[in-house]
């Protein structure tokens, strides 16, 4: 009787769609997509406008001409073609400042999201796995993470060990882990009693192998939906602590600082605060629809829609 390796088990119960392989499929399940295709279209957009800001902004975001203060975009009456978003409080140009201002978002939100999906992974294998004790201890920390709300923690410890963007990353990432290790624990725990997982313990291979080669893999597509929602949400909180003034420093342009700057010119020159707020409704809008769209692909019914 021939038995079946693990790997060769893997193979046997992996789920692919019908119709051509896996990536294909979801390539062609996000084609027909058209919202996603256009959210796609926009976080490409930023992300070249955030890596090429020096070659794309046509002034440096943080140098100040006060003879050229609260111009309004160029489409209005005494605006400039030289200034097409206008220019704020201290002259400096509006779109330089919002091109360079999806830097530090996008980074804080990779940042962020990567860091806490690392922790809720390790977390949610571990409590799934194990379960037991381990699955007791870990999600009774989890629990007492959800008890406090994520900004008001960030907000506690960053006023408390000190602003910057680094610090801003770490905090934001570790105050997110918990929807990971929620997702993760539960697939585990579907998963650990399989028989590609039997027959593994079975020929002598340790859990750490198991949880990495075999866990793993079958985790990660509810992984990166999650991961594209928690960008948009560490984008937004730390816009938001950036306009409470815990963010970054004041020198680094962000979208939440410049918020904060033009609350007090919304009557007089609304521009000011208009433009970041929209880019950072545009990328949130951008992540989340993408992030639904790889959650409805991941879903296996969503190749026979």
């Amino acid at each position: 009787m021939t038995v079946m390796t693990p790997a060769a088990t893997d193979r046997a119960t992996a789920k692919t769609p019908s119709g051509g392989s896996g990536s294909r499929s979801v390539v062609r399940a996000l084609l027909r997509n058209k919202p996603a295709v256009m959210a796609l279209a926009v976080l490409v957009l930023l992300l070249v406008a955030a890596l090429f800001a020096p070659l794309i902004a046509p002034y440096d975001p943080n140098t100040q001409n006060l003879l050229l203060r609260l111009r309004p975009p160029a489409w209005q009456d005494g605006g400039s073609g030289s200034h097409l978003l206008g220019t704020d409080q201290l002259g400096r140009d509006m779109l330089s400042r919002v091109i360079y201002g999806a830097r530090v978002s996008l980074l804080v939100g990779a940042g962020a999201a990567l860091l806490a999906g690392v922790i809720g992974t390790v977390v949610g294998l571990s409590a799934g796995y194990f379960g037991r004790w381990v699955d007791r201890t870990l999600m009774r920390l989890a629990d007492v993470q959800l008890a406090f709300p994520s900004l008001l923690l960030a907000l506690a410890i960053v006023g408390f060990l000190g602003s910057g963007l680094w610090m801003v990353i770490l905090v934001l990432g570790f105050t997110g882990w918990v929807s990971y290790a929620r997702v993760v624990r539960s697939e585990v725990m579907s998963l650990r009693t399989r028989d590609f997982i039997t027959e593994a313990r079975a020929i002598g291979v340790t859990d750490v192998t198991i949880m990495r080669r075999h866990l793993l893999p079958n985790v990660m597509a509810p992984l990166a939906t999650i991961c594209t929602l928690h960008v948009a949400a560490a984008i937004v909180a730390e816009a938001s602590l950036s306009y409470l003034g815990l963010g970054v420093p004041k020198e680094t342009v962000t979208w939440g600082a410049m918020l904060s700057d033009g609350q007090l010119y919304l009557g007089t020159s609304w521009w000011v605060a208009v433009f970041p707020g929209i880019a950072l409704m545009l990328t949130s809008l951008a992540i989340n629809i993408t992030g639904d769209a790889l959650r409805d692909v991941a879903d296996p019914k969503a190749y026979r829609r």
